[in-house]
């Protein structure tokens, strides 16, 4: 176990790290909206695009590993620091990038890179470190409404920014916003590691790593997030080119995508309080079964602005709810020393299937002029995730101590 003289107090970890993921999140939700311009402006093609922010997503689950490991091991403070920098640093680099590569080294590369210090893994290791077992689901609810939240009200600024003023001053602007991030840090600067201390533990990160791997609930989270990354990145991404393919005006997406993100505050909230009552394991299968009938009632009717926002509405409602259920269940299982780093391993799973996701979508679009085949592939893969989830046992595991 990993313990401290002291914790921080329980409104300033939420505040700090509510508003910390709320912008990184909401940047992050909205690259969709800069495929067609950039790609159009560049002549480029959008498989370029998405293999930009394929590679954004696999970099971010990589660099997640280490920046969890970091956080447990000195702290949030000092990862949050430097991913805020790298984010300011990814963003301007985006904006001016003239080259495929160059936009995978920036988009991908250096914003991949910062969301690993600016996201859940490193904002949900100071939560459990600092937030009672009896409010820890909910209070990872909260801090993921929060990055639902960024994405209801960043998504539709960009777009804005983006009409007005240009993609490229449009990202330049979000760089700047982005600098917030460094006062931040300073509220979730935890005193348990003050002047580089490392609290103790009862295991040392190989034996809490064998041990994940070795458990087999562990293993069916995994592929579990998976399916989760393939979906929302596959959607957030392509969904706004999809519609305009549709005959649907630019702001449709905009909205869409905005109203996902109202919705999800809601149901992140909810997925987290409920995850204090009910077996986590049974909420994450019924979250993937609902997704798959949402997708097929969607690409079933007719698309208009009306199908699109309620689509929007019901997916919203699940789109970040696994994220609290997931690491609570990470937390309940194998406790909190080892939880940043944990979840990276997990959310690499998530970043994989965000990975094939954005990247299949443009591929198979390139070479089909359709999204068909990836659609329905996302509603298997729900039914998919729908069953693996049911067999996860949730109790803590029994361990003898080793020692660290």
């Amino acid at each position: 176990m990993q313990t401290h003289n002291k914790s921080l107090p329980m409104w300033q970890v939420l505040i700090c790290g509510a508003l910390i993921v709320s912008m990184a999140m909401g940047v992050r939700h909205g690259f969709g909206l800069w495929m067609q311009p950039m790609t159009q402006d560049m002549g480029w093609g959008r498989e370029d695009f998405a293999l930009a922010i394929a590679v954004q997503n696999i970099t971010w689950g990589l660099v997640g590993i280490f920046s969890g490991m970091l956080a447990d091991r000195f702290g949030a403070f000092r990862i949050i620091l430097v991913g805020g920098l790298l984010y300011v640093a990814g963003l301007w680099g985006m904006a001016h990038a003239t080259s495929p590569l160059g936009l995978m080294l920036t988009t991908g590369v250096l914003i991949g890179s910062a969301q690993a210090g600016t996201t859940f893994a490193v904002v949900f290791g100071v939560i459990g470190r600092n937030i009672p077992p009896e409010k820890r689901s909910w209070a990872m609810g909260v801090v993921s409404a929060a990055g639902s939240f960024g994405q209801f009200a960043l998504v539709p600024t960009s777009s804005y920014l983006i009409g007005h003023i240009g993609w490229q001053q449009a990202l330049v602007l979000l760089a700047v916003m982005l600098l917030s991030i460094l006062p931040l840090a300073m509220g979730l600067r935890e005193p348990g590691f003050a002047g580089g201390q490392t609290p103790k533990r009862d295991q040392s990160i190989w034996h809490a790593l064998r041990e994940a791997f070795g458990y087999r609930s562990f293993q069916l989270l995994m592929a579990g997030y998976f399916v989760c990354g393939f979906q929302v990145v596959f959607i957030g991404v392509h969904m706004p080119s999809y519609l305009k393919d549709q005959g649907l005006e630019p702001q449709v997406a905009g909205t869409a995508l905005a109203l996902i993100g109202l919705f999800n505050i809601f149901g992140t909230y909810m997925a987290g309080s409920l995850g204090q009552v009910w077996p986590k394991q049974k909420i994450l299968s019924g979250i993937y079964l609902a997704r798959a009938v949402f997708i097929l009632g969607f690409i079933s009717i007719p698309i208009s602005p009306l199908s699109v926002y309620v689509f929007a509405a019901l997916m919203g409602l699940l789109w970040l709810s696994t994220v609290p259920v997931t690491s609570a269940l990470v937390a309940q299982i194998f406790g909190v020393a080892h939880l940043s780093m944990l979840s990276g391993f997990v959310f690499l799973s998530h970043q994989l299937g965000s990975f094939l996701g954005v990247w299949l979508g443009g591929w198979v679009y390139d070479r089909t002029g359709s999204y068909d085949l990836v659609w329905y592939l996302t509603i298997a893969l729900s039914l998919f995730a729908t069953l693996i989830n049911l067999p996860i046992q949730d109790r803590a595991i029994e361990r003898t101590p080793v020692p660290a």
